[in-house]
């Protein structure tokens, strides 16, 4: 097998440029991992190339799974890089100290069995509560002292994210949304990172599975759905401008697809890792069932005429509107109801069933904005 496309983060900081998206392992997030799987498919992504695994402190579970497949295969172990995610609780933001952030760092660090953390992806609930530059300057405090090596953002919109980098933090990274659904990122974003040598890790490219052809030619889904991502992408779905707006772009999808002899799903990955500043696509993966087809995505080579069918059509959706991450963060909205925020001191709540939408999802499938077929 040929060797997988990789990237320099930063200087000597190496990783594949599909990363291996760990959410769908999450407690609650959908039914019940087998955690013996869940550690042999991780075998099987690091041996096919994939040496970036994604996960997050509030990602109920994972973190402590990753932990138990470095220490099961610590040759493999060698390989990897592991990206965390570092998200107080929202109920903590307001008293949050220094010792609230070490602690997190430290806990991050027993969990995945290593002297220092590969990237640590710093996220703030509420941006009326203060207190996040002065957090992300703990996080420098930390990487002087040896337990992160490199530091990043996630979900931090334009405003913020120079807010950050103007007080003197090395942001080396941002993760944020990004899909031929959801193009937020390529307003101010993407302009500001390449100018400051930010580079992008990217989720969401899938959303959430939506974009397979499983769902071309599919009736529009109602709730209950089958797993957390679902009841988030399809509210992006929503946004992009309705069900039958989403069959179009999986139409051109798959043409190109077919002419390729790849998936639909390749072309759409691919189409956002040959974006600007661009260096990972994170690809969720519950299992390793889907790894040959994950793989076309590095071999695949998308032409100018291919991307510009693609653009073609993303180029007039109504939305989603706003910065990145903007829309999740309106209070009492879809995509603010659907947020766990207080996964690292209650867990994953019990009340709520992975599979429910939230009160306030309300199907806008059928509403003005729907295109006609």
């Amino acid at each position: 097998m040929s060797a997988v496309e990789t990237v320099e983060l930063a200087s000597g900081f190496r990783v594949s440029r599909i990363a291996k998206g760990n959410w769908q392992l999450a407690e609650r997030h959908g039914p019940p991992v087998e955690r013996e799987r869940a550690i042999e498919d991780m075998r099987a992504f690091v041996e096919a190339g994939i040496t970036l695994f994604d996960c997050a402190d509030h990602y109920v579970g994972v973190e402590e799974l990753i932990g138990e497949f470095r220490r099961r295969y610590p040759e493999h172990a060698k390989r990897l890089r592991v990206s965390t995610k570092l998200v107080p609780d929202l109920d903590q933001l307001a008293s949050l100290r220094r010792a609230d952030v070490e602690r997190i760092v430290d806990r991050s660090l027993a969990r995945l069995g290593v002297e220092r953390l590969d990237l640590v992806q710093f996220h703030w609930w509420d941006w009326r509560i203060p207190g996040y530059v002065e957090a992300m300057h703990w996080m420098k405090e930390m990487q002087a002292a040896g337990k992160i090596a490199l530091i990043g953002t996630t979900n931090f919109d334009s405003p913020r994210l120079a807010e950050v980098v103007a007080s003197g933090v090395p942001v080396a990274t941002n993760q944020l949304q990004y899909s031929v659904l959801d193009r937020r990122p390529e307003r101010a974003m993407v302009s500001f990172c390449l100018k400051h040598g930010i580079r992008l890790l990217c989720y969401g490219v899938l959303a959430g599975g939506f974009i397979g052809r499983r769902w071309l030619g599919a009736p529009e889904p109602q709730p209950p759905f089958a797993n957390r991502s679902l009841v988030k992408y399809r509210l992006i779905i929503e946004d992009f401008g309705g069900w039958a707006r989403f069959q179009k772009m999986l139409a051109v999808l798959d043409a190109i697809a077919r002419r390729r002899g790849v998936s639909l799903s390749s072309v759409a990955a691919r189409y956002i890792l040959d974006k600007p500043g661009v260096a990972v696509a994170i690809v969720g993966a519950r299992s390793a069932a889907h790894l040959a087809e994950t793989l076309e995505i590095d071999r695949l080579r998308l032409t100018d005429a291919e991307r510009a069918e693609i653009a073609a059509l993303a180029d007039t959706a109504p939305g989603p509107a706003g910065d990145c991450y903007e829309l999740e963060r309106i209070e009492g909205g879809p995509h603010n109801a659907i947020m766990w925020k207080n996964q690292n001191t209650a867990g994953a709540p019990r009340e709520a069933p992975y599979a429910d939408a939230p009160p306030a999802y309300r199907p806008r499938a059928s509403n003005a904005r729907e295109e006609k077929p």
